[in-house]
């Protein structure tokens, strides 16, 4: 394992390697709290699963963009670490299973030989830059929007600005007024927009999903892209400071917009103008600019025998791009997952015939780019050969489900086992649902709403129903009325009724059976819309009942064994509960990175660095006298109100003076220097006051 450590040229990812091989020793040798050290690995990418004393690992794929080689180092890892299988999130990332925790650093090193990383795919910081896949190739965008959802995922990875929020942050990137990136449901949300010649971007704060789903506000209807990276700062370093760190289920960044309102939120956000990293942030897009390149060699023609079949899977799953005489071809990919074998057969189609490219799918799916017309025959001829040439890529028939009870310590009912079902009954019953892109069917395993049930036109939650004999059976909540609209507008699913997860295939006849009759000419929200929240539930009821359950009812999709309730402790960045000493030693680690920062000459790191360690510093001390805190901006104000009049502690003016100085700032080498200075003052005083406290608890 220690060779791994001398191959790695990027010497600030080895750090981040070594530094968790090093914690994960700790933390066997019972060194660190396990809460503290839950917290550190989900930053690195490094899960708890369902299954006691195996990993599951999120690699982080920024807009879901996967070169050849990346591919197969994944394919690589996934065989030698797990099992051999991958699967694609809803955001974009890949996630392997089974993977033992002492083996996650050497796993990370080999992952980054391909520029491939584990760093901030879980954790309460910033998550995979989403994208829509076909950014960059849309005939209808504005512009490309990847050059800027690249830039923020590099700027704000490792920035010490969203190392560790109260809860995660994600942000996606449309390609179009279609909006598939959803921007609607994400924290901060971009749609590209020309003004008067100017690229730029609408822009959507403080949406979410989850039990309490909010719509994001539209915060500008342009922003010019030079303000992309300044504006996302602004806002990150609000959400940091006052959002919520106590109360995990109110911690979102939609219930601090909520809070304090669209207005007081962004007054925060200008406080903060002065101390950004820039005023201003031009992205080079010149890398993206350049025409596509020629595939490596021509692909070799085929006689397609099956002609009408070709011709369905062409017509749901072929695009024309913008480029002429290019298409990107789209893979269905059933739940989300494949196997490495079929992976490198996919890398090697891209690597030799196609533009050597990839993006995974807000959909679970994989969209290949840049295919001559020519070579679609080929491609089509391969892929049927692995099984992925069947049609209806992003229709009605490719329902998105979360891994539910496969894998996840919160899921309470199989999502993936009656995805699989209702596919088989679309598939089956209702071919027509083969061309159908305006339905959307989505599927999660608990309300946490991974699988985005609750902005589908038909969604389903997994949930359980107790029987008058108080038996427990697996269920579904099925909603009804969530959709994307369009230009960052979109609608929530409205829950109907309960029923048992084994009649899920029949409440999706129903359902169906009555829109073909009932709907007109009408679309289905429109047709919802019109029969109402009460209609549904009065022809759905008699799938509710639970005094007629027979056996197979209590085994849930996909199970032989009965069900039983199971719901684990949730690892989506949980609160932790921290121990006075170890939150000093961290403080005091925060302040070291400053130091670092400063002889990088990274001025803005190096201060954000030494705001952390004091703020942390501050709550250490705080937690010793059992005074709580569920905020950054609290915890400022109540050591000024615990210690204002300490005689070791008390600070010149006052603590919130010595922190907010970095509101009042600019990020120049003098200050940092200075802020640093006042640091170590600091904690030489909170090292007095503790030495003391411990004498008089002695």
């Amino acid at each position: 394992m220690q060779s791994f450590r001398t191959e790695i040229e990027n010497p600030v990812v080895e750090r981040d390697i070594i530094e968790l091989e090093r914690k994960i020793k700790l933390f066997k040798d019972g060194k660190i709290d396990e809460e503290r050290f839950r917290s550190l690995r989900l930053a690195r990418g490094v899960y708890g699963q369902r299954q006691e004393g195996v990993q599951m690992i999120r690699i982080k794929l920024p807009y879901g963009k996967v070169t050849s080689d990346q591919l197969l180092r994944i394919s690589d890892v996934s065989d030698e670490y797990s099992r051999g299988k991958l699967h694609i999130t809803t955001r974009q990332d890949i996630q392997i299973h089974y993977v033992s925790l002492d083996r996650t650093p050497e796993l990370w090193a080999e992952l980054e030989k391909s520029d491939v990383t584990l760093r901030e795919a879980c954790g309460n910081t910033v998550r995979n830059v989403t994208a829509s896949p076909d950014a960059g190739i849309n005939p209808d965008e504005a512009f490309d929007a990847t050059p800027y959802a690249h830039a923020t995922f590099q700027f704000f990875l490792r920035n010490p600005i969203c190392q560790e929020m109260g809860r995660k942050f994600k942000m996606s990137f449309s390609s179009t007024d279609d909006d598939t990136a959803l921007t609607f449901i994400h924290d901060l949300g971009f749609i590209p927009k020309i003004k008067g010649g100017e690229k730029g971007f609408k822009v959507m704060l403080g949406g979410g999903l989850g039990s309490q789903p909010r719509h994001a506000d539209v915060l500008t209807e342009f922003l010019p892209v030079n303000q992309l990276i300044p504006t996302i700062e602004g806002v990150l370093r609000v959400f940091d400071r006052y959002g919520e760190r106590s109360r995990r289920l109110k911690a979102r960044m939609k219930f601090l917009i909520k809070d304090l309102g669209l207005e007081g939120f962004m007054d925060l956000v200008a406080e903060e103008k002065k101390a950004l990293s820039y005023k201003t942030y031009e992205i080079d897009t010149s890398a993206y600019d350049k025409p596509v390149a020629a595939p490596l060699t021509e692909a070799p023609e085929v006689i397609i025998e099956d002609v009408k079949a070709y011709e369905a899977w062409k017509a749901t799953n072929v695009f024309k791009q913008k480029q002429e005489g290019l298409y990107a071809i789209g893979i269905k990919v059933r739940l989300g997952d494949f196997s490495t074998e079929k992976a490198r057969a996919l890398a090697a189609l891209i690597k030799k015939y196609g533009g050597d490219e990839l993006r995974l799918t807000l959909r679970q799916n994989i969209l290949f780019r840049h295919i001559p017309e020519g070579a679609i025959p080929f491609f089509y001829s391969q892929l049927a050969n692995l099984g992925f040439a069947r049609p209806g890529y992003e229709t009605t028939t490719d329902i998105t489900a979360c891994p539910g009870t496969d894998t996840c310590n919160l899921g309470i009912a199989s999502s993936t086992g009656i995805a699989d079902k209702l596919e088989d009954v679309l598939v089956e019953e209702y071919p027509e649902y083969l061309n159908n892109k305006e339905i959307t069917i989505k599927i999660s395993g608990c309300m946490n709403a991974c699988g985005q049930h609750n902005m589908a036109h038909i969604g389903f939650q997994g949930m359980s129903v107790r029987t008058p004999e108080k038996l427990v059976a697996p269920a579904l909540q099925v909603l009804l009325g969530g959709g994307v609209l369009g230009n960052g507008d979109g609608r929530f699913a409205d829950k109907v009724i309960k029923i048992p997860s084994k009649r899920g295939p029949q409440a999706l006849r129903a359902i169906l059976d009555d829109f073909k009759a009932n709907a007109g000419n009408q679309d289905f929200l429109s047709y919802y819309d019109e029969k109402g929240q009460r209609y549904f539930y009065d022809f759905l009821k008699p799938l509710s009942e639970t005094d007629n359950l027979v056996e197979s009812d209590f085994v849930d999709w996909g199970n032989d064994e009965k069900y039983i309730q199971e719901v684990g402790v949730g690892e989506c960045a949980g609160v932790v509960i921290d121990l006075v000493q170890t939150l000093l030693l961290e403080a005091k680690e925060k302040l070291g990175n400053a130091i670092e920062a400063f002889e990088g000459k990274n001025w803005a790191d190096s201060i954000y660095h030494t705001y952390a360690s004091l703020v942390n510093g501050a709550k250490a001390i705080l937690l010793s006298e059992n005074v709580k805190t569920n905020t950054q901006a609290n915890i400022i104000a109540e050591f000024d109100k615990t210690f204002g009049e300490d005689a070791v502690l008390k600070v010149e003016t006052s603590f919130a003076d010595l922190v907010y100085q970095i509101q009042n700032n600019e990020p120049t080498q003098e200050f940092a220097e200075a802020y640093i200075a006042d640091a170590n003052a600091f904690f030489d005083r909170v090292d007095a006051f503790r030495k003391n406290q411990l004498a008089h608890a002695n």
